[in-house]
Formats: structure tokens, sequence, C-alpha cells
């Protein structure tokens, strides 16, 4: 038996033991006295020390078994967020995803095991949740949110969590829950830096209320570019499941009209005060321009998806493949290569006879100049060799080749044709060129 068929035999006993699992978790459901205030001896047994709050009680209880919350991303936010809400006894959770859970998701994602790997992202959340809780129904949507499909899912839910790491998402779910009538808590994170609001709720400002324009695709960093801590990012996502309580227990002090600021390097949290709804919003305004749902990546200018942003900022033919790179590598032929990750990438892997530029370097007045002196004087240096930028994935050396270029062509007669991206980078590198190199 080969590992290919070893895995799907795997797959096949775990979808069998999840199935006798579910129907052993129904029979002692079922079993269980069912009191007159709605709850069984278990739920009560589980959920005692939140029953005996007088912000909860019974009523309460009974609330969050009757509601419904949906999650749109089971990454670093909706894996703790879905453990706090099924924790909490909440009826009926639904999680969306399209992705696949990979190594580089563990250290965050704490919901999954290294078992996990390869595996549907929402199947193993619902698996992990309802074998932690039983009395919770939990729906996987293995599919990417677009306009034609999130309407018909997000009806069945009171409140939607936006877990999501991609600008065209965030304006989708702030416009289909203002069409809907839903409150959206809103949260993000990267490095040591998270924020949380709740959108479209008791009156409060929508999305675009806040930002009616999304920002120009270039300037967003996310997880996956600039990194975050496992601890930060898991802090913001529990404030997201304690959000969406609130709001089902119609509790005070939901975090409508402010926005909270958690800085995890000294462990500070701040309230800034948002603006109010809009009157002129252009979708949750009493006279909105905008009615139905639009084609949100091409309204943003970038992918729905939060993997590779696979941004188009420089001509095909300013940019070669790492085919191309290799043959010039192997001709010998005379050139700098300058790889533009930060120090840590770099440390990481890096080609030979690389020069660490980093892009972030370049575009700060305090350290711009001498990058791109640098750059001039090696252009300046020898008319005939190219220079070469590389990065992770071909996207942050396209902005540095944009950057230089400008910067450039206005105090030097380089061509400046000769400075090139090397599309995909280090990436692209380990799966066509070098297995060895890590893929992070």
């Amino acid at each position: 038996m080969d590992e290919k068929q070893l895995i799907n035999e795997i797959c096949q006993l775990k979808k069998l033991l999840k199935e006798k699992e579910d129907q052993l978790a129904k029979i002692q459901y079922d079993k269980q006295p069912m009191q007159k205030n709605e709850l069984n001896n278990e739920e009560i047994a589980r959920y005692s020390r939140q029953i005996l709050m007088p912000e909860i009680g019974v009523k309460g209880q009974v609330k969050l078994k009757k509601s419904s919350v949906l999650i749109v991303g089971a990454g670093g936010l909706g894996c703790p967020s879905s453990l706090y809400l099924a924790g909490a006894g909440v009826g009926h959770i639904g999680i969306v995803d399209y992705d696949e859970i990979e190594i580089t998701n563990l250290h965050r994602q704490l919901l999954f095991t290294i078992s996990d790997i390869k595996t549907s992202k929402v199947d193993a959340a619902a698996h992990h949740l309802t074998r932690r809780n039983a009395n919770v129904q939990v729906t996987p949507y293995k599919i990417q949110l677009d306009s034609s499909n999130v309407l018909d899912i997000i009806k069945n839910y009171d409140v939607v969590l936006d877990a999501t790491d991609n600008v065209p998402t965030r304006y989708l779910l702030n416009d289909a829950c203002v069409f809907s009538g839903k409150p959206l808590v809103s949260a993000s994170a990267l490095k040591m830096e998270g924020q949380l609001t709740v959108y479209n709720y008791d009156d409060g400002p929508c999305y675009r209320c806040i930002y009616p324009k999304p920002p120009p695709p270039e300037t967003v960093t996310n997880c996956g570019d600039g990194g975050v801590l496992g601890a930060v990012v898991g802090t913001i996502g529990v404030l997201q499941a304690l959000e969406a309580l609130k709001i089902i227990l119609n509790m005070p002090g939901v975090l409508s009209q402010r926005l909270l600021v958690f800085d995890g390097s000294e462990s500070i949290f701040r309230n800034i005060r948002l603006r109010s709804k809009n009157n002129n919003c252009q979708v949750c305004s009493s006279s909105p321009s905008i009615t139905e749902l639009q084609d949100y990546e091409e309204f943003c200018g970038s992918k729905a998806n939060d993997k590779d942003p696979n941004l188009k900022l420089v001509d095909d033919n300013d940019r070669i493949t790492v085919e191309d790179y290799n043959k010039i590598i192997n001709s010998s032929i005379k050139h700098v290569l300058i790889d533009v990750r930060s120090i840590e990438e770099f440390d990481i892997c890096h080609l030979n006879d690389a020069i660490n530029i980093p892009y972030t370097n370049m575009k700060q007045k305090s350290t711009e100049k001498t990058a791109h002196d640098l750059i001039q004087k090696i252009l300046e240096l020898d008319e005939k060799q190219n220079v070469y930028l590389i990065c992770r994935r071909g996207n942050d050396s396209q902005r540095a080749t944009k950057l230089l270029r400008d910067s450039l062509k206005n105090t030097t007669n380089i061509d400046l044709k000769r400075i090139k991206d090397i599309a995909g980078g280090i990436n692209a590198w380990s799966r066509v060129i070098d297995p060895s190199f890590p893929i992070y």
C-alpha cells in the first residue's frame, strides 16, 4: 500500500469514527432528563459556572442555546472564537473557509493538530468542536464566499464574525450584513497588534461608514507576509467570541462605534472612538447608492483570499522567471541580486551572493536614500549588468522594482529597464529549481 492509499484509508476511517461519535453523542444527549427551563441536566452541569452569573442565568443560557453564529475564516481568529462560542453553548455555529490545513497554521490555529494537515479546515473544525461539545451543531462550508452565495448563508445566523485576512471579503461581509440586518464582529491581527470592533449594530456605523474606499492593494499586509504571534491573534479571537456573546445576550458595552486596539508588546488595550453612522453612507444610509452586492475583487483591486496576493505592478517584460534566473547563474553572467525580504526571512534561507536590502528600508525615509544610492552606484559601475530583485512570493520585489524605478528616473541617465523582478520569488525557486529551500 502506497502513501496516498494509506492517507485515503485513514481519511475514510476518520469519517466513519466521526459518524459513530455523533451517533453516540445523540444517544447520550437524548437520555438526559430535560428540565422545564429547556436545559437538560448535562447542559446545566456543563454551563453552571456561567449560569450562576446574574448577567446570564438560565434565560441567558437558553438564549445561547437557541442562537447561531457564523464565523468566516477558520484561521488564527476563527479557531479561538469558535472554541469559546462552542464552550459557551451557542446552539449553532457555521464555519466558512475554502482552505486546507498546513503546517504553517499550527502555531496559532490551536483547534487543529498535526494529523489534520492536508484536510479541510472547516471539516476538521467541525470535528474538533463537536468532540468538545456535542450539544452544539456545527455546519461547515468549504467554499470561498462571494456575491453569489453569501446572502443565502448568513440569513441563517444571528451574528457574523469576520475572521478573514483580506480587504475584499471585509467589504463583502459588511454589505451582506447591512442588507441582511446582521451585526458584524470584525477583527484583525498582525505581528504584535490586534484590532476589534462591531459594525452594523444598535444604529452604529458599518465598515463603509469608516472606510468608504479600499486601500491600494500594494499597501495591505497580511500575517502571511508580515507575521503574527499566535498569542496575539488568539487574544483578539477570544475577544471576538466575547462580543458575539454580549450581542446574543443583549448585554451593554458592545464595541459598536469603538475600536479596541491591543498592543501585545506592551500588553496595552486602548479604546478609540469611531465616527458615528455616516448619513451619506453608500450602503447603510437611508438613501443608499449601493443596493446590491458587487464584484469586490474588482472594487478592491485584489483577490478575496489571504494566500498569494499575486500583485501585478510591473509589466511582464520587466520580470524574469526563476528558470531564467537559474540560466543567468549557470552562464556566469555578471549581475547583482537584491533580496528585499526582511532580515529574519533572509536568515531562513537565501540564494548565493544575494544582498539583503529589505523593502521596508527602501520605502522608509530614514533609510531609503542609502538603499537607492547603493543600487544607483551598482548600475553606474557597470552599464551591462542588471539588478534583479527577489522576495518570498514575487510581490514585495515588484513593489521594490516600481519604487526604485520611480525614485531613480529623475536623478540618473541609467536605463531603468536593467532593474528587474524575479517572478514568484523564493517560493517559486523552491518549487521549480531547488526543493531544499523551505517554503514558509
